[in-house]
């Protein structure tokens, strides 16, 4: 059980115990609380970008550009490995920051058939903003942990997500 008795994960953990002694229900006790956490990441993530006027999948597009060092430019297709998602959202989502100023095609000076997506100015100062605030919010949410949990933790989740990001 946790250091800290008597969370709501705890609760669960025992009424599914007592309800059905033949399961072994102690993965609710790490999982469980990795999708509360994730409720509260997704909150604080919804606020940080609607503050700059950001949907979600408009930080995950703008970011990967500007990940991407300068000139802050990605193929459509990096930008669908980064984002996971499908082509054709991908050429969608681009269209629609292209319509608010936020990014621009150019044609590729390696190759004049490939297109590149950029990063406005605009798109740039906002995601920086966006950024910004994100930290900020996620430093909240893991200030009840000091610095060596923080990494502790870190490391556990990574080996936890290796298997998932390996496929």
């Amino acid at each position: 059980m946790s250091e800290h008795p008597g969370d709501e994960v705890d609760r669960i953990v025992a009424a599914w115990a007592r309800e059905r002694p033949d399961l072994d229900v102690s993965p609710l006790e790490v999982l469980s609380r990795v999708s509360r956490l994730a409720r509260h990441l997704d909150l604080a993530r919804r606020t940080a970008f609607g503050a700059r006027g950001l949907e979600s999948w408009e930080f995950d597009v703008l970011s990967a550009l500007r990940r991407a060092g300068d000139p802050y430019e990605l193929t459509p297709t990096q930008l669908v490995r980064q984002t996971l998602v499908t082509s054709g959202t991908m050429t969608n989502r681009i269209s629609r920051l292209v319509e608010r100023g936020l990014v621009e095609r150019a044609a590729s000076a390696a190759d004049h058939r490939s297109v590149l997506v950029r990063l406005a100015p605009e798109g740039r100062e906002v995601v920086d903003g966006a950024m910004a605030d994100l930290v900020a919010d996620e430093r909240r949410l893991l200030q009840g942990l000091p610095p060596a949990r923080q990494a502790e933790l870190a490391a556990l989740l990574k080996g936890l997500l290796e298997p998932f990001d390996e496929a």
